[in-house]
């Protein structure tokens, strides 16, 4: 089944699909479809019919219109002209139209609709977002194959237009990469490093501050600033026609655009004041230099972040192997000139395809199967300040309606005086699987499940169960043996990378050999007496490991040794006298009732009260 590439942006959308080696995009005369959806009564207006009503470039709810409905999937519903809708909705309603109008292109070859997609998504997007745009888009009839990094997408689409990719990416391989995104909603910067084939993102950075649309309103102001000036009119004596001052922020638009490729240009908006003037009309020549000056300190402040950026990481500009910036404002020359300053000519790539290239880098991820893989380890915070990693840097992400293979670990409670085991989940600073003890963290999430306290140290099992779901929402989940109490959470800021080198190889990436991770000498050690044990921190979480250096059947636990010597052929039962204390406990607490199945102390097993009243009787070996 085809699977296409969707841009679905802040303020524009677009589709894409490879064919052959080719790319098609299918966007408007060259332009993509606004991100704008009017409701009047009961009619749903989308993309440029719904951007001819707006009277400003503001993002959100005005009036009757919404600009940029995805920014409000945090929300459970906003009013559009007094009348409570969900965002959702209304991103299922764009969806539509960009699919609609997509499938009655004449370029589209397709007997079968627009069914499945490889979907962009911001850097900042999480898994609640997440989610509620996979459910946007199953409303409008897509199934989301694959969410994708806007970035990530950029410069895998980069990536496929060179001449020999695969020698490109080993090029780039532990170089230092920025995706320079400057678009009509918002700037968007993101530093990237190619590692073991993987393109991660190591630092992001963004604003809606600097974005094309607060350009253009910036140039809408002064050139009506001019025009009242020029009418002899006071600020606030100038009667303005709506309708005109709407053109006139188009036109501004539009200007900047032309103003890239040219040196002046006529800006004329028909009966503006609706003052009684000589001239109503605004009648402008702007020229490059004059939109410089009114535009110039925000390309400044835009071209400043991005040093910024790279800064905050510890590196300098000279460590940027390569620059790629996209987006319609990367046009002017003042842009570029600022990012040549910065890098040098040879190592910026000022992309010809600004309004396309992320749509079509998703296009050429779903057609290359290109998958995103976990870029941080997903570790336990055990005893002895040691860390485990439950999920390794590299893992598989799912794709549409799949849930990755569960992760269980059994870790024991070393101390449970306060009645309580805590599970820490961290996440190194550190990308990839080479990480030190020493490395920073940040905590993922804490787990709590009530233990009992009645309890030696190191006795009571808690079994930690992870799964990944295709929202790429990691959710964790924690279960005492004995108490039996239990307690989920869903994790939704995860960092991912791109297998580049799978997608346009077919390989898979490679493995390091060495894999270092936090040290688990001490883990592996078996306790020397009760005063090892109570030298653990309170609420500590100790993982013991299921493996020995010597053929040592003390080391088992005793249900597990019991149940092995009575299935094996030759099996001796005799065993189960031969255990030691600990191991007769956790046979005794562990091992199933006989009849019901139940372990020991569930207070649904009632066999042994009732075999006994029935003269019969069921019992453990405990000694």
């Amino acid at each position: 089944m085809e699977v296409f590439g969707f841009d679905f942006g802040t303020t524009n959308s677009l589709i894409s699909q490879v064919i052959g080696d080719q790319t098609v995009v299918f966007d408007q005369g060259e332009e993509p479809y606004p991100s704008v959806v009017c409701y009047e009564g009961d009619s749903v207006i989308c993309g440029s019919e719904a951007k001819k009503r707006l009277m400003t470039h503001e993002v959100g709810v005005i009036g009757n219109v919404v600009r940029s409905p995805k920014m409000l999937l945090n929300r459970e519903h906003v009013h559009v002209d007094g009348i409570p809708r969900r965002p959702r909705d209304m991103v299922a309603d764009v969806v539509k139209h960009v699919v609609s109008s997509t499938e009655e292109d004449r370029r589209y070859q397709h007997d079968r609709g627009i069914s499945r997609a490889v979907v962009t998504i911001p850097v900042d997007m999480d898994g609640r977002k997440r989610r509620e745009l996979r459910e946007a888009f199953h409303q409008a009839g897509l199934v989301i194959e694959q969410f994708v990094h806007e970035p990530m997408a950029a410069l895998y689409g980069y990536l496929r237009t060179k001449e020999d990719p695969q020698n490109e990416i080993r090029r780039l391989e532990g170089q230092f990469l920025l995706v320079f995104d400057w678009g009509g909603g918002t700037l968007d910067l993101t530093l990237c490093q190619v590692q073991n084939g993987m393109l991660v993102q190591i630092r992001n950075d963004g604003t809606d501050e600097l974005g094309g649309d607060v350009m253009d309103e910036a140039i809408r102001r002064e050139v009506e600033k001019r025009a009242v000036e020029a009418a002899g009119l006071g600020s606030e004596e100038a009667d303005i026609n709506p309708d005109a001052s709407l053109r006139l922020l188009t036109r501004a638009e539009e200007a900047k655009i032309q103003l890239s490729s040219r040196e002046q240009e006529h800006i004329y908006i028909p009966g503006y004041f609706r003052n009684d003037v000589k001239d109503p009309d605004i009648d402008i020549l702007l020229t490059r230099s004059q939109l410089e000056e009114i535009i110039g300190q925000k390309v400044r402040q835009g071209v400043k972040r991005a040093k910024t950026l790279i800064e905050a990481a510890d590196l300098t500009t000279s460590d940027i192997s390569l620059c790629l910036a996209t987006g319609g404002i990367v046009n002017m020359p003042a842009v570029k000139s600022g990012l040549f300053e910065m890098f040098g000519a040879t190592r910026v790539e000022i992309s010809d395809r600004g309004f396309s290239i992320i749509s079509e880098g998703a296009a050429w991820i779903a057609h290359d199967r290109a998958r995103l893989r976990l870029a941080k380890n997903i570790e336990v915070h055990v005893a002895r300040n040691a860390y485990f990693p439950v999920i390794r840097a590299g893992y598989e992400m799912p794709t549409a309606g799949d849930v990755s293979e569960s992760e269980t670990l059994t870790l024991y409670c070393t101390d449970p005086r306060d009645g309580v085991g805590k599970i820490s989940l961290l996440s190194p600073n550190r990308h990839g699987r080479q990480v030190q003890t020493s490395d920073t963290r940040q905590i993922l999430e804490c787990l709590n499940v009530k233990v009992e306290p009645s309890m030696d140290k190191l006795f009571e099992r808690i079994m930690l169960h992870l799964e990944v779901d295709d929202n790429l929402i990691l959710h964790a989940s924690a279960k005492s043996a004995i108490k039996g109490d239990s307690e989920s959470q869903p994790i939704h800021k995860l960092e991912f990378g791109l297998d580049i080198m799978q997608g346009i190889t077919g390989r898979s990436m490679n493995e390091p050999q060495q894999q270092q991770t936090g040290s688990t000498e001490n883990l592996a050690k078996k306790p020397e007496g009760r005063s090892r044990q109570s030298e653990q921190p309170v609420g500590s979480v100790l993982l013991r490991p299921n493996v020995a250096i010597h053929e040592d059947l003390s080391l088992v636990p005793g249900e597990a040794l019991v149940q092995k010597e009575m299935g094996r052929p030759g099996g001796h039962f005799h065993r189960a006298n031969e255990l030691t204390d600990l191991q007769r406990d956790e046979r005794a607490s562990y091992a199933p009732c006989s009849y019901c199945g139940r372990r020991a102390g569930d207070p649904k097993c009632r066999c042994l009260s009732e075999q006994r009243g029935k003269g019969l009787v069921s019992f453990r070996v405990r000694r």
